[in-house]
């Protein structure tokens, strides 16, 4: 017969990793801290941190809790998806934020655990999962966007390194990275064989970088040109001509991080909720409803298809886990995700009406001068990762299986 002691018992197989978690972070994370958004986002230049979020980073990498699931021998955490889930509902607890992020950690890290040398692995996943270092993507080309296979710069075997000559366009936060994930042509004579992986250092002589300036008024895109940049064969990733194979599951981990909550939909879908906002600007009827009938339907419509989506993402992030890790359905979510951070943006706007087309000026909130910049971001979401269309190619071939006709 069972003790009281043995019937008080936590049933939960978690408990003892829960009340580890628990106490953790109630130990480390500053109380000044709770509830603020700081993640680390490409799109944002580097700013000095405070003692407080400099100490939570130290925390949070030397522990290695930033990539829970990445494996403890190269500073992950360690943990499995179980436990990386009490982990994350104890944040949410308490409103710890993860400060390790950009794109070494959505994008680079996970597909150089995949594919990287032991001594690659050893180099560059413990500064990322301490948060040391910054990344930056080198894809696309002024003349391969959507036909990405169609890039030129070329790496021209030297013996013991490359020398890399070409432009690369849309660099995300390139201005701010030490290292650069670049897709280069090793072979002149085939297409997508002949496309090879390569890290390169930013800091190498011979690169060069222009920021872009959008309509939004920010600058997180770069122009980046190679001149007669020197790079050691160790830094090639795989293969030569496997750098197609490996780039297409980078960017699985991309659209699958843009449309996650760490990406662009959980960044642009955050904070107050429409509805709240439109009573402030639109006023109530006499039953506290918002006044005006249609708006309130379109916004019920919106939360609606937002709250599915963050749901679905939630699932979706529990099956990318597994061994197979991100599949094609993550561009799916990626379309998804941009029509409802394009749709809040418009109500957004629609909403405050004149107050949130605003620039500049003192007849201007904060928060309304932020909405005109949302919103004019917001266009680039259905562009940038991929475009809508070429995700609805990947979902028709990949998904549906429809091939294309002659």
């Amino acid at each position: 017969m069972a003790t009281a002691a043995e019937l008080d018992a936590p049933t939960d197989p978690l408990a003892a990793f829960r009340s580890e978690a628990r106490d953790w972070l109630a130990a480390n994370l500053p109380k000044a801290l709770a509830h603020k958004d700081g993640g680390l986002s490409a799109l944002e230049g580097p700013h000095d941190p405070t003692p407080d979020e400099a100490a939570w980073t130290k925390a949070m990498g030397d522990k290695g809790w930033g990539v829970p699931t990445w494996p403890a021998a190269y500073g992950g955490g360690g943990l499995s998806r179980a436990e990386a889930r009490v982990l994350q509902e104890e944040m949410a607890r308490i409103g710890a934020w993860n400060p390790i992020g950009g794109m070494g950690v959505m994008m680079f890290g996970p597909t150089l655990l995949e594919y990287g040398t032991e001594d690659q692995k050893q180099e560059h996943i413990p500064r990322i999962a301490r948060n040391e270092v910054r990344w930056c993507q080198g894809y696309s080309e002024p003349g391969a966007g959507s036909d990405l296979a169609s890039l030129q710069m070329f790496a021209e075997d030297k013996g013991d390194h490359y020398l890399v000559n070409g432009q690369k366009t849309w660099t995300s936060g390139g201005q701010w990275a030490d290292k650069c994930f670049a897709l280069v042509r090793t072979d002149k004579t085939k297409k997508h064989e002949g496309i090879s992986f390569l890290l390169i250092d930013m800091t190498s002589p011979g690169v060069e970088v222009k920021p872009i300036r959008l309509i939004s008024g920010s600058s997180p895109f770069c122009e980046t040109f190679f001149t007669d940049v020197k790079v050691p064969k160790d830094n090639l990733v795989g293969r030569e001509g496997e750098g197609w194979t490996i780039g297409k599951r980078l960017l699985q981990h991309e659209r699958s991080s843009l449309s996650g909550g760490g990406g662009s939909a959980g960044r642009m879908l955050a904070g107050k909720p429409l509805s709240q906002v439109a009573k402030e600007y639109r006023g109530t009827d006499a039953e506290g409803r918002l006044s005006d009938a249609d708006l309130r339907m379109r916004l019920i419509r919106h939360e609606m298809d937002t709250r599915a989506f963050m749901l679905t993402l939630r699932r979706a992030a529990l099956e990318a886990k597994s061994n197979s890790g991100p599949s094609a359905a993550t561009s799916i979510m990626k379309n998804v995700g941009a029509r409802i951070i394009q749709d809040r943006a418009e109500l957004g706007v629609e909403i405050m009406g004149m107050a949130g087309l605003g620039w500049e000026g003192e007849g201007f909130s904060e928060a309304e001068l932020a909405q005109t910049r949302t919103w004019l971001w917001g266009k680039a979401v259905s562009i940038y990762g991929g475009s809508s269309e070429i995700q609805n190619n990947i979902v028709a071939k990949r998904i549906l299986g429809m091939l294309d006709h002659q």
